[in-house]
């Protein structure tokens, strides 16, 4: 049985507090594990919640700020102690090339994995990766340095219709034939099935509002974004290119997001209910998650 799932690493923004561990975020993905912005104290706290170097296929980075790249060092290393013996693949913003590449070399350490480099350049929705159960996307940001947002998106799929299938007499061998060929005996498949999207996952964080989180957004079963600041503070999150929670919380109300997951709070706001409120006040009325550290938020079943 497939599982996707979002673990939550950390939650702070710039400084970490007592109570949350610089950002870090795992998703399991079916067979595939997916590593966004590892922080400082990324690799302890993926021990803390039982993620192995093992379930590492992906590594995405944002952007080169350090409460969400400083982690990559041990991450890395560990990847090569523990010789995972499968390709591990790191993207990342093109412009921030010298700095992957401190982090990747930032201390001696026995290289026994050849982590694969897939940096990330350019504008629009970007095709990173297509598979058989996700194509990854990216989309540039509004921020100080060059950041990335990325979106999972599952193919879309077919249900066939138990009623309509008696209807036309289909049964048995005949299902696999229909799905198959299109067509049979002048009954299509449109007419004993119906299209399901696909599920949409996508991770947004340090960021002004701008095209990149809406387009990001658009149709995503679960949205995990930064509300560094609370709506109060507008001002202060648009000097320094951060979201506030009424807004990230808009953003995903006119995207049709069904489950909002909100993180990266400045240490500034010690209680995370405030967030919600303001949430809730901006229109958002799906499934709301104002993250913890070390906390498992599954994603939605399909539609």
């Amino acid at each position: 049985m497939s599982v996707r799932e979002l673990t939550v690493l950390g939650t702070a923004s710039q400084v970490p507090t007592r109570h949350r561990n610089h950002n870090g975020y795992f998703l399991r993905w079916d067979a595939e594990g997916i590593l966004f912005d590892p922080g400082e104290g990324t690799q302890r706290q993926m021990v803390r919640a039982g993620i192995a170097a093992h379930d590492l296929n992906r590594i995405c980075v944002t952007h080169f700020h350090g409460d969400h790249s400083l982690g990559l060092a041990g991450v890395i290393q560990r990847i090569n102690l523990d010789q995972v013996p499968h390709p591990v693949i790191a993207h990342y913003p093109r412009s921030g090339q010298r700095f992957f590449d401190r982090l990747r070399y930032s201390t001696a350490y026995r290289e026994t994995v050849g982590v694969t480099e897939a940096p990330v350049a350019g504008s629009g929705m970007l095709t990173l990766a297509e598979g058989p159960s996700y194509t990854l996307e990216a989309h540039k940001l509004s921020h100080p340095v060059e950041s990335y947002g990325y979106r999972l998106v599952e193919p879309d799929g077919r249900r066939m219709l138990p009623d309509r299938l008696a209807a036309h007499g289909i049964k048995g061998p005949d299902v696999g034939r229909i799905q198959r060929d299109g067509v049979l005996d002048g009954v299509s498949l449109d007419d004993v099935s119906e299209l399901h999207r696909g599920q949409r996952f996508a991770f947004v964080m340090d960021t002004r509002l701008c095209e990149g989180v809406h387009a990001l957004a658009e149709g995503c079963d679960m949205l995990v974004i930064e509300s560094t600041f609370l709506d109060e503070d507008a001002r202060l999150a648009e000097d320094h290119g951060h979201l506030t929670a009424g807004q990230a919380a808009s953003a995903a109300r006119d995207a049709g997001v069904r489950h909002l997951v909100l993180t990266h709070f400045s240490q500034r706001y010690p209680e995370p209910e405030e967030f919600e409120r303001q949430a809730r006040a901006a229109g958002f009325e799906g499934e709301l998650t104002v993250a913890r550290d070390l906390m498992r938020v599954p994603v939605p079943k399909r539609r």
